[in-house]
């Protein structure tokens, strides 16, 4: 659909868009956003406010307005796509009224975000693929790949999640629950799954701040060792350990997932996997399932996309593998499926589709952001990183509400294993 012009008066003055150098960067996004059809997105420039889209079942109810800051936005978008938008919007060079509504848009259309990458756009996809090819989630590029989003400062951190420090999706039982108490919901339902009971030592692969560890330890009273690449978890896990007065149930380890030895009743991996990679599921899994006892089983929760895009995920660089995790890289179901069928002897014994929480999750975590946002700046974090994190969890949290991407909880059972779990 071609572009409307509104005529209200109150656009940014100023702001060189025909006849400038620019122009050509500018015809061409207002020609890729043209083919947008389900869904609006209003764009405020200096000569008024221009519409595109149209109204469709199920888009936002709020329509998002770009407001362009600076012409630059328009090459960026142009050469970068997606990327050269987050690079802009961190940049400063345009803000919207409502980031999530405007990703919900261009999610629920994947025809028009998929022209954003087209044109000059595709001359970066090598550049792109090359900076993903350097992060290898190998022993050593692994702990720099994690040491790059981790260990951004436990204070940071403190500010946007609850008290728990739970770093993953909740589960809201109820219309009222807070975030820590969905934190707490979601492990809980983790020990429920594998009926952990004072006599099960467990493994967790990739333990955050200690929050599973702890509840575990304290409500069923197993012992836990949970391991980490962070060193700044590492270390704030073991003080919040000792805290609770755990130390003699929960040992906190710096260490990667490929060299634990041993053997544990009970595996729990929550939002790890992703940092795993595609080309070494199989490892992982072959890992997992080496480490677990025979009547053993593995909770794991991981953030998804389908299996059609799968193949191609792999194959891009988004957004988010260049500037928050390094070396991701989401799964499907059917790539587990696959994985554990090549690699392992573990079943999928029980599978929970828990996406519209994440939704709700990272709701949180932005209100949080945005109620701290003077305290952060206080930490000495630049403007250009906090308008990176703002648009990461609006960007993630857009993709869930329209489900291009899921989280799941899988139960992974060994064959001699009998307990069903509850929940």
């Amino acid at each position: 659909m071609s572009p409307s012009t509104a005529d209200e008066p109150d656009a940014k003055a100023g702001l060189p868009t025909r006849g400038s150098r620019y122009a050509w960067a500018r015809r061409a996004v207002l020609a890729r956003l043209g083919r947008l059809s389900r869904g609006e997105i209003v764009l405020r420039e200096r000569d008024g406010l221009l519409r595109f889209g149209s109204p469709a079942p199920g888009a936002p109810s709020e329509v998002p307005c770009v407001d362009v800051v600076d012409p630059r936005f328009y090459r960026s978008l142009a050469l970068r796509g997606s990327i050269g938008a987050a690079e802009s919007y961190m940049e400063g060079w345009w803000d919207c009224s409502d980031l999530v509504s405007l990703v919900r848009v261009l999610a629920a259309d994947s025809e028009a975000a998929r022209g954003l990458e087209r044109g000059l756009a595709r001359l970066a996809r090598p550049a792109l693929k090359l900076f993903h090819r350097l992060h290898p989630n190998s022993r050593q590029g692994s702990g720099r790949n994690i040491g790059a989003h981790y260990d951004l400062g436990n204070d940071f951190f403190e500010l946007f999640l609850d008290p728990s420090m739970t770093y993953s999706c909740g589960v809201f039982e109820h219309e009222a629950a807070t975030m820590e108490e969905a934190s707490t919901a979601k492990v809980e339902r983790a020990c429920q799954l594998l009926d952990l009971s004072p006599e099960d030592h467990v493994l967790e692969i990739g333990g955050g701040w200690g929050s599973f560890a702890i509840h575990a330890a304290r409500t069923c009273g197993c012992h836990v060792r949970t391991v980490t690449l962070s060193r700044e978890q590492c270390e704030l896990a073991r003080c919040r350990v000792h805290e609770a007065g755990l130390t003699e149930l929960v040992d906190v380890e710096l260490c990667d997932y490929r060299d634990v030895v041993g053997s544990y009743d009970k595996l729990v991996s929550i939002e790890m996997i992703e940092a795993v990679g595609h080309r070494n599921l199989d490892a992982f899994f072959r890992i997992c399932s080496e480490r677990l006892r025979p009547a053993g089983a593995m909770f794991l929760q991981a953030i998804t996309v389908s299996d059609e895009d799968f193949a191609r995920s792999r194959s891009n660089v988004d957004f988010i593998k260049r500037y928050i995790f390094p070396g991701g890289q989401l799964v499907s179901v059917g790539a587990v499926r696959d994985s554990l069928a090549r690699a392992t002897d573990l079943r999928l014994s029980q599978l929970r589709d828990i996406t519209p929480h994440y939704a709700k999750t990272l709701a949180c975590w932005r209100g949080r952001m945005a109620e701290n946002l003077d305290r952060m700046r206080g930490l000495g974090l630049p403007e250009r990183f906090l308008r990176m994190w703002d648009f990461y969890l609006s960007y993630c949290e857009g993709a869930f509400r329209e489900r291009a991407n899921g989280v799941v909880q899988m139960l992974l059972a060994k064959p001699l294993h009998t307990q069903a779990g509850s929940g």
